[in-house]
């Protein structure tokens, strides 16, 4: 079986994971500051919060921009559900805005037509998620001059792009955004079985993070609103959640994070290898902006519809997987998903990614992939298109 993404898990971090288990810390323990020490040597981030997933890293992310009911918060339809929801956890309301049919990104183009009409009605977002899919980052620049000018604040969605650069920078490191959230879920870059990550060059962003990681507990002697009983004492002083990565996740991370440029560098290998192989097929493939250097999380073939018809979408997907080519399709607009549609959103919203929906596969793309898989992937496609 081929899938279109998975971990690779070597003999040294096995041996990190079996240090941990004959260590004195299985969780709240010394891995987790290192760890979060290594994404930050990774991204130029002045802080890093470890947390148990991307979704609850997005959740506090948005809590510690204080968004809250009452509040917009907008994100891109082509993504996974977790963008959009962590605007629901906090009460506020939700919008998309369409995608770049170059990217498959979110568009500064509508971006800012849809601030535009949005200013008229006194609906401004507070909190915009863009969303770098398949690694590869949105034109950041231009959202952060939107948020200057419209006044939101921005969460970089990176689920997808560690390891990736937005103009020669380190995706993460802070320049365009106020906080950007990793996933470490086994088929992305790096992996920590699950989990995720929160980095902020603001240290009272930073500190409201660590706060909502861990129930809003705090035993800092400057965060406590009066005087310490004694060693023991710790204050409740905000609402948050057991977010908690454990030192085993955070072992495996820290061991992950020393291939994360061996990783990308494979990965941008396989991207250069698939390009010639399907060059003559009737397909659209990843186009890649000059001012990004993607992580190459995913690879996305678009189909030609009209130019293999009568065959369909469904038809070359279920010839693959026939093949034990375990490709997939990222992502289903949420828009369309049956809670969105409950509060309003219905197909037609946003037609550029509901275009990319109906032609887009996922192929396999991972660092263990092996040319003669690629091959097979690419001839099973072929035949699968009449070619």
């Amino acid at each position: 079986m081929i899938r279109y993404g998975q971990q690779d898990i070597t003999q040294d971090d096995i041996e990190a994971l079996v240090d941990v288990l004959h260590s004195t810390n299985l969780t709240q323990g010394p891995r987790i500051p290192a760890f979060e020490d290594a994404v930050k040597d990774a991204t130029g981030a002045h802080h890093a919060v470890a947390v148990n997933s991307a979704t609850s890293a997005l959740h506090i992310a948005c809590l510690a921009l204080d968004l809250g009911p009452g509040d917009w918060l907008w994100t891109t339809p082509n993504t996974f559900v977790a963008s959009a929801n962590c605007g629901i956890y906090c009460g506020a309301m939700v919008d998309f805005v369409d995608i770049d049919p170059r990217t498959y990104n979110l568009s500064p183009i509508a971006l800012e037509q849809k601030l535009r009409s949005a200013e008229k009605m006194g609906r401004l977002p507070k909190v915009v998620v863009p969303v770098h899919l398949a690694g590869q980052p949105c034109n950041m620049e231009a959202i952060h001059a939107l948020g200057q000018k419209y006044g939101f604040r921005i969460i970089e969605d990176a689920s997808h792009a560690i390891g990736g650069r937005y103009k020669g920078d380190p995706i993460g490191n802070g320049r365009y955004s106020d906080i950007t959230v990793f996933s470490f879920h086994p088929v992305k870059i790096i992996t920590t079985g699950e989990g995720g990550m929160a980095v902020t060059n603001d240290a009272n962003l930073a500190t409201r993070l660590g706060l909502y990681r861990s129930h809003g507990i705090t035993r800092d002697a400057e965060l406590m609103t009066q005087p310490m009983d004694g060693p023991w004492y710790y204050q409740q002083v905000a609402l948050g959640f057991n977010y908690r990565m454990t030192d085993i996740q955070a072992a495996l991370g820290i061991s992950q994070m020393t291939r994360l440029e061996r990783y990308v560098a494979r990965r941008h290998e396989i991207a250069a290898r698939y390009k010639p192989l399907l060059a003559d097929l009737p397909l659209t493939l990843p186009w890649q902006d000059p001012d990004s250097h993607s992580a190459f999380h995913l690879y996305v073939i678009r189909l030609q519809l009209e130019k293999i018809a009568p065959t369909t979408h469904r038809e070359v997907f279920d010839a693959l997987r026939s093949q034990d080519i375990m490709v997939n399709l990222h992502y289903i607009p949420v828009h369309t998903q049956p809670y969105y549609r409950q509060l309003g959103f219905d197909w037609g919203d946003f037609p550029n990614a509901e275009q990319y929906y109906r032609e887009a596969i996922s192929i396999p793309m991972h660092p263990s992939l092996k040319d003669e898989e690629q091959d097979m992937v690419v001839n099973v496609l072929r035949k699968a298109m009449g070619r």
